[in-house]
């Protein structure tokens, strides 16, 4: 967990990313309509993933790659600094990298709209250390899941 810094409730990494959703949020407003839209997008989320720390570039590279050969008709766009994929505009999907937040570990997560629901109780976000088939796999089927 991020060690707070100053005064107030957040931490200096989650006032950043707020500070980064706030950009964001501009930036996708001064997108609507535009032809280039997606292409914008995605320029952000690949420039996101390169200035990750090596360990955490290598997992966002592969979990970027398997999320949109699973789920084609996602859209990569940034959501709170971080990469995201989002269904119809909303967040389905997302890569928290380790450093941002000096963390153990880097998290896939998935929002609300993720059609994982396994009766009353169900994990939205899971650790992620390292990358072999198994984990592809993994992935790519709650990817598949959470698109519905």
């Amino acid at each position: 967990m991020a060690t707070k810094k100053g005064t107030g409730a957040f931490s200096a990494e989650e006032r950043a990313a707020m500070k980064e959703a706030a950009s964001e949020a501009r930036a996708q407003k001064a997108r609507a309509g535009k032809a280039d839209k997606a292409a914008a997008d995605l320029a952000d989320v690949l420039e996101k993933i390169a200035a990750m720390a090596p360990t955490d570039r290598e997992l966002a590279e592969k979990v970027h790659e398997t999320v949109l050969a699973a789920a084609p008709g996602l859209a990569p766009r940034t959501w709170y600094g971080m990469p995201a994929y989002a269904k119809d505009g909303k967040v389905l999907a997302f890569f928290q990298d380790a450093g941002t937040f000096t963390a153990r570990y880097a998290t896939l997560g998935f929002q609300d709209v993720a059609q994982l629901d396994d009766g009353a109780f169900w994990p939205t976000s899971y650790a992620l250390v390292a990358w072999d088939d198994q984990v592809a796999r993994t992935i790519t089927d709650l990817v598949r899941r959470a698109v519905g």
